[in-house]
Parts: C-alpha cells; structure tokens; sequence
C-alpha cells in the first residue's frame, strides 16, 4: 500500500492512442508505474473520482525513474497545457519548461524530488500551442509502506493572470515615476526662470502660480483620460479656459481643426505653450484690447518621411507688434522648450498684424488628414 503524504492519489485511463502526436517510449519499469495507477482506483474509490474531475492541475512521477517521468495527469492539466493524455505519459517533469527558466526555481524543484527542500516555487511553462503561462508548483513525496519514496504528486496552480497583473502594476509604477520626475523637472525649470526674471515677490509669485496652473489642468484632462492622451481641440480649450474661452469671451478664439489625439507628452507641452501665448497675447497682443482675436488652426501633412502635424497662432486685430529687445521665459518655453518636448520646430514670428506661432511636429500615429 502507498501513502500520499498530504494528497489524494488520482488516476485514470490513456485517451485515444489515435490521437496522440507523439508517444515516449517507455520501458517496462514505466509501464509497471502507469498499472500502479490504476489499481489505487479500486482501493480509494470516491477519492480518485474527486481528484480526477478537481479543477486543480495535477501529475503524478516515477521517482525509481531518471528525469521523473510522468505517470498519471488529471483532466485540469491536460486543459491547462493543450496536450493529450498519451502526449503526457512517460514524459520528463520538465518537458513543458519554457527557456531561460529562473535556476533558483529548477534549483527548488530539483530539491524537492531529492528531498533537500520543501515549499513551492513558481515557473514559467510551455503549452502545446506554444503559449507560455506561470504556475505555482508544490512537489510532495509518496511512500510504500515501508516508507520508500516511489513516487511524487506535484499540483500546479495557474498564476499567469496574476503575473500580467503584477507586470501592468510595474509598468504603471514606472510610468507613474516617469511622470513624476518630468513634472518636478517642468516645475523646477518654471521656478527657476521666474527667479531669473525678477525679484519681485508678487511678480514671481504670479510667474509660479499662473504656470502650475497651466500645467494642473493638462494634469486634470488627462487624468479624466487615463493619461491614454488627449484630444488636441479638448487641450487647447483647457490650456484657453482662464483667458475667456468659458467666460463669455469666446469671440475673441476661432479654433479650426478635428479633435485629434495627441499623447500625454505632447499634450503637457502643448499645455504651457499655449499658456505661454496667451499670457504675452493678454500683456502686449491681441488680448489687450477688445477688438483682437486669434485664430488657431491645424492640419496632417502627408510626407514620405512620415505624416506632420502643422499648428498655428495667429493673432489679429491687436496693437502694433515689434520683436521684443529680449526674449524672456514665454519666449524660450515656445521656441526652444516646445521644439524639444515635440521632436519638431516652432517659429515665432512677430509681425506688425499680430504674432504668428507656427508648431510642426510627427502627427499621432495613424491619423490622417480628413
């Protein structure tokens, strides 16, 4: 008689020889196994009817044998793997490892079946189709009844949803740290520009604050998107919001263009260039008087290096305009920061008629004109 020790014995009969794709030739002390089984179906009764239909994966080996050769699969691991019965049979524990296996998982796994370590180890398997799924493994000892160990019950418990989850939890984490350090680094280079600029506390008190503003509601819109990136005519509205878009000053905006997506990176920076326009529009442009308006424009270029985005400001109807003497943080932020961010090129050309900022950078994949 053999004792399981802390496991039910499960057996049942070889599918269809027909069926099978390849069959391991086995010798007679495998064989001799594999009837071993089977006749622990008479003595335990409802037991291997329980072990068999479980939906728990489960394998029998040869411990008297190399390589431990299987014995017995109940119907949980063979619709766990995609391989039949007789495709099992005979064949090494490790067949189904897939390549590059962690040597500390093999490493438990081999001490289990020699009896140097216990607990269970979690490795990455093949199926019959190719596919690869993890699964946590727990090898136990079975005993004759003199105490000999004869063989070995391993169960196998699915983990690959579990590790897709814990490999998207990474991946946020990640994106989440990302996110963070290009924020500090936008609001470390805002600061420091407002303390170049002036020494004023009010000044860079308004400098700092209208900025993180700017860079909050970017923040909040992409929040509501799942940071998955933004529509371009949704980012503009927003960026526009406290300079009179939702405030009965819509006249003085005329926004042409389809909602197209853009990502989250290109929309930060979207966001405080146009923050930046329409700060120098309020202090020396189209919106310090009430007759200005601008007009914002933008259009997919096809090009055999690859589709662009072409975007425009252009104000009108405003003061006078002349080049600055200086070029001062709004300035640097549009020409210089913005080309960056966007792997593009901005000019900014301050004509007499009003100022013209003309954005061309790689159009999101997959859009097109029309």
């Amino acid at each position: 008689m053999y004792k399981i020790i802390g496991w039910l014995w499960p057996a049942k009969q070889p599918d269809n020889p027909r069926d099978m794709l390849e069959i391991v030739a086995k010798s007679e002390g495998q064989q001799a196994a594999e009837a071993g089984v089977e006749s622990f179906r008479k003595d335990l009764g409802p037991f291997v009817v329980a072990a068999e239909t479980t939906r728990m994966a489960m394998l029998f080996t040869d411990a008297k044998q190399p390589g431990n050769p299987i014995i017995f699969a109940n119907d949980a691991f063979l619709d766990l793997t995609g391989y039949l019965r007789d495709e099992v049979l005979g064949q090494s524990f490790n067949f189904l490892m897939a390549r590059g296996t962690d040597p500390d998982s093999l490493a438990r796994i081999d001490g289990a079946f020699a009896g140097t370590s216990t607990g269970g180890s979690e490795i990455c398997y093949r199926r019959k189709d190719g596919s690869e799924f993890w699964s946590a493994i727990l090898v136990s000892p079975v005993q004759d009844e003199r105490g000999d160990i004869v063989q070995h019950f391993s169960s196998f418990v699915d983990l690959t949803d579990h590790k897709r989850e814990q490999a998207q939890s990474r991946m946020l984490i990640d994106e989440l740290n990302h996110r963070v350090k290009n924020t500090l680094a936008t609001v470390q280079s805002i600061v420091w520009q407002a303390l170049r600029n002036t020494s004023d506390p009010e000044v860079i008190r308004e400098a700092i604050e209208s900025r993180l503003f700017a860079l909050s509601r970017s923040h909040d819109l992409l929040t509501r998107e799942n940071w998955e990136g933004a529509g371009l005519l949704d980012l503009i509205k927003a960026a526009l919001e406290p300079f009179g878009v939702a405030n009965g000053r819509s006249e003085h905006f005329v926004i042409t263009g389809r909602n197209i997506r853009v990502s989250p990176k290109v929309a930060l920076a979207l966001g405080i260039a146009f923050h930046e326009l329409a700060t120098n529009a309020v202090k020396y442009g189209a919106f310090s008087n009430k007759a200005g308006s601008v007009l914002i424009t933008w259009m997919i270029e096809r090009s055999p290096e690859g589709n662009r985005l072409l975007l425009r400001w252009q104000e009108k109807d405003g003061p006078s305009v002349a080049p600055p003497s200086r070029k001062g943080f709004g300035s640097r932020v549009i020409e210089r920061g913005l080309a960056h961010e966007l792997e593009g090129t901005v000019d900014l050309d301050y004509l007499t008629d009003g100022v013209i900022c003309t954005i061309n950078f790689p159009a999101p994949n997959g859009d097109r004109d029309g």
